[in-house]
């Protein structure tokens, strides 16, 4: 089962030094284009307008480093890719420390973490050290070497399209633009990639289609709603912004901006039952939900987590894999799950019955009747009489508070017996 893999996907992953554009993008959208053969490419060329937005410069690095008059080397690239902010423009020279200090990043709060620091759309330079790290630095002059270029190049994105028998679709995004962090955001990736071969495993004639897509965050999700913005608003009824889904400390989401799609809806009914879960208000939005839930795209998507950006390890090199783990994983792979196989079970469950069935006579009630002990023929009768053909089965899952693989279950047996379509 791929579930099994995603752990071993991300560490194959892990050192490389990943950024919106860049080489480290593209081997990383080859890995998990082996993976699943059905992605395609797309480029967007520096300079290319996308909405409000212009691609910027391709980025590359091949190294970076201070090093100390005395010969000893700091803040070294190939050590940590973390050490360099991102998209520095490159650099050689010498300077004195009380100069340098100018360009070093810390997370005071922090005093043992790298700091994850980036700089896109303005050219600049810096470091990222340990607060510890930058209080040993020695006095004297550094030579500063960044070995890196900016130049009119792609930003790349990967996108797979599977088609059911319906055109509209269930969307599945996440993004590959951060460097060595596994759960943001290695784990991200990971899921979809697991659950596209879970559909293609186990619904290879599905009833919806499904559009999974990975790129940069932020530019890239505007760059793919600039060129499919018309299709995705007539098709999408369902989407999930995948992002910090490999730790076992939580299961979080972010709900949509109108907070009563289906995908809200979906992924509530998924979470129940579940311990430790958070929900969050479109206010604390932090991700690619910002740009598919913006006034005039409106799609229905939430964000799912397992933690949100609370964690302490966020943003630094300490989000390893001491934070992700298979356990994790897996259990953000039973949430999706969970969302697939209810959709592809039924949607919107409706009664072949007029009034209330006679469940006897099909061995679906007792015939014995005492109080407290008919639970589960009053779930089986809610969920009858809840089946008008217009309330989603999510709706349903939360109006009846009960776990959504539970009342699946109990779907396909009342299907089954021919009184629910």
């Amino acid at each position: 089962m791929s579930k099994f893999q995603m752990l071993k996907w991300a560490k194959d992953l892990f050192s490389i030094c990943r950024s919106i554009t860049g080489d480290g993008t593209r081997m990383t959208l080859s890995y998990f284009e082996k993976i699943n053969p059905e992605f395609r490419r797309l480029k967007f060329k520096t300079g290319q307008k996308v909405f409000d937005w212009e691609i910027p410069k391709e980025w590359n690095i091949k190294d970076a480093y201070l090093e100390h008059e005395s010969g000893k080397r700091y803040a070294e690239f190939k050590k940590c890719n973390l050490h360099i902010v991102g998209y520095s423009k490159p650099v050689n020279k010498k300077i004195s420390k009380k100069e340098l200090l100018n360009y070093i990043h810390t997370q005071k709060d922090q005093p043992d973490s790298i700091p994850y620091v980036t700089s896109y759309y303005k050219e600049r330079w810096g470091f990222c050290l340990s607060e510890n790290q930058k209080s040993k630095l020695p006095d004297g002059n550094y030579k500063v070497i960044i070995d890196s270029d900016l130049k009119n190049g792609n930003l790349e994105l990967s996108d797979a399209i599977f088609k059911g028998k319906t055109k509209k679709e269930i969307f599945f995004s996440s993004y590959v633009c951060h460097p060595s962090m596994a759960n943001n955001e290695l784990s991200g990736p990971v899921l979809l990639n697991a659950i596209m071969r879970y559909i293609k495993s186990n619904y290879p004639k599905s009833k919806f289609t499904y559009r999974f897509v990975l790129l940069p965050e932020t530019i890239g999700s505007i760059a793919y709603l600039s060129k499919f913005i018309k299709v995705m608003k007539s098709n999408v009824i369902c989407g999930f912004n995948l992002t910090r889904v490999g730790d076992e400390r939580a299961y979080s989401y972010v709900v949509s901006r109108k907070g009563n799609t289906l995908a809200d809806d979906a992924i509530e009914a998924a979470l129940f039952g579940l311990s430790n879960v958070k929900k969050y208000s479109y206010l604390d939005r932090e991700s690619d939900e910002r740009q598919y839930c913006a006034p005039g795209i409106d799609l229905p998507v939430c964000s799912f987590s397992r933690s949100g950006s609370e964690y302490p390890e966020y943003h630094t090199h300490k989000d390893n894999f001491n934070v992700v783990t298979q356990k994790g994983l897996e259990g953000s792979f039973k949430v999706v799950k969970k969302i697939i196989d209810a959709i592809e079970l039924e949607l919107y469950p409706k009664t072949n019955m007029f009034g209330e069935p006679n469940l006897s006579k099909r061995g679906l009630y007792t015939t014995l009747s005492q109080k407290g002990k008919n639970d589960t023929v009053r779930l089986r009768l809610n969920l009858i009489a809840q089946s008008d053909g217009m309330t989603n089965i999510f709706k349903i899952a939360k109006l009846l508070k009960e776990p959504l693989d539970k009342l699946c279950n109990e779907y396909s047996l009342l299907k089954s017996k021919k009184i629910l379509k």
